[in-house]
């Protein structure tokens, strides 16, 4: 499900395009307990499924908190190395505008992190592709791979100008100014990255021609939620051309909204299934989860801004850097230091956030396709279990993980509430769908 406003903010505002988000493909979330998730789910695993989808869950939990780690102590050598200083005196050489030293300083400093990112971006390709998640070639991944780090380089570039622009402009409060200035970002994101940024990506084709029948029952859960997406914003995406997972989501928003679907979900579930994922999806529009959790998630960022504002003046004025002032390009390395250990700190508040927005959206799915769709809470269990083995997600995961890593609800939390939610049998009102 594609509801990642902390996701792009962290990639935006936090780590300015550069730290990668290591283990996030497949962070889902919330568990009781580690007896209650077992009991919701490990039930329909063989053996060997249960032991391959532990072992993936481990290895991606390893890969995420390693690959943190192997970000702050890039940063950090970068720092003790004093790489910032040499590259902004190489920018110096070249002209004394400051315009122009950005301009020059910043793709050379993105270029150089993302070089030394690499091992762990293979790292991560290599362990879905063992476990059978992926099937993207290493050509196809490298193809990739540049594309992303060419948007990196640009919007990065954009947004350390912006960054020493506003800090020469005013010391005191350019955490505040740079809050404001990235919201226009995020927001000018969200709205090109269906038409722009995602076509780079995968194919998407009209939904339509592909399975007119699912598209009819979407128009039926349209209809009764009151919105208004015509078919031709209804799309198929070619995930099989990389992935065997399934997923669905809505994206954008304006002349841009869509709703897309994975090709693997018209290969692998049933109709039922899909119109529920859809219902969803949908819950995030109609219950504005987009809006909140951007406002929730920007205020967030402006405290955790103003917190690395007076963290990196102290550091600054302890001299251990050889830095003179934060409006030095010499900086970067110690604002993103900073900035990036802040942002995972933060971690947890912004999948909790996330967490609660899915569940919502999970309730929502079942009120807006009861009697549209048979059984609606029985076709979102066989979906979560039947996604759960494709997609390996862990039977039971550890309560910590689930705190700290998970952006939705786990499978087993999924499952359970699938089962039990029936406000109908008792004669309750629906919260979302009366």
């Amino acid at each position: 499900m594609k509801l990642q406003i902390s996701a792009i903010y962290r990639f935006l505002v936090l780590t300015f395009l550069l730290i990668p988000c290591v283990g996030q493909a497949q962070t889902q979330t919330q568990a009781a307990t580690q007896v209650a998730n077992q009991e919701a789910r490990s039930h329909s695993l063989t053996p060997e499924q249960y032991a391959k989808a532990k072992s993936y869950s481990r290895t991606r939990y390893t890969q995420y908190f390693v690959g943190e780690a192997y970000g702050f102590v890039i940063l950090l050598l970068l720092l003790l190395k004093g790489f910032g200083s040499r590259l902004q005196k190489f920018a110096e050489r070249f002209t004394s505008s400051r315009v122009l030293q950005v301009l020059v300083f910043a793709p050379l400093f993105i270029l150089t992190l993302s070089v030394l990112l690499l091992p762990i971006d293979l790292w991560d390709h290599s362990v879905v592709f063992k476990y059978g998640l992926s099937v993207q070639s290493w050509g196809s991944w490298f193809s990739d791979w540049a594309k992303a780090g060419a948007l990196s380089l640009l919007l990065g570039t954009i947004l350390i100008w912006i960054l020493y622009a506003v800090i020469r402009r005013s010391p005191r409060r350019w955490w505040l100014y740079f809050w404001l200035a990235s919201l226009p970002l995020i927001v000018l994101v969200l709205f090109i990255s269906p038409v722009v940024i995602d076509p780079l990506f995968f194919k998407f084709e009209p939904l339509q021609p592909k399975n007119p029948e699912l598209v009819n029952e979407i128009e039926r859960v349209v209809q009764r939620a009151g919105l208004n997406i015509p078919t031709d914003r209804m799309f198929v995406m070619n995930a099989s051309s990389k992935y065997t997972g399934l997923n669905a989501f809505v994206e954008g928003f304006g002349s841009t909204k869509r709703v897309v679907v994975w090709d693997t979900m018209l290969q692998k579930s049933t109709l039922a299934e899909t119109v529920v994922v859809f219902g969803h999806e949908m819950g995030h529009y109609v219950l504005h989860h987009i809006p909140k959790q951007t406002a929730i998630d920007s205020a967030i960022v402006l405290i955790l801004l103003y917190a690395g504002f007076r963290i990196v003046k102290s550091q600054v004025r302890s001299g251990r850097w050889g830095i003179s002032s934060e409006s030095e390009l010499a900086s970067l390395p110690l604002l993103l230091l900073v900035f990036s250990i802040l942002g995972f700190l933060a971690t947890p508040v912004f999948s909790g956030i996330s967490r609660h927005f899915e569940h919502e959206a999970d309730r929502y799915a079942l009120e807006v396709t009861h009697g549209i769709v048979p059984n609606a809470g029985q076709a979102g269990v066989h979906f979560f279990e039947t996604s759960g083995v494709t997609n390996l997600a862990d039977p039971d995961p550890n309560p910590f993980i689930v705190f700290w890593m998970f952006d939705h609800p786990s499978d087993p939390d999924r499952i359970r509430f699938m089962k039990n939610y029936d406000p109908w049998e008792n004669g309750h009102s629906p919260r979302y769908v009366k």
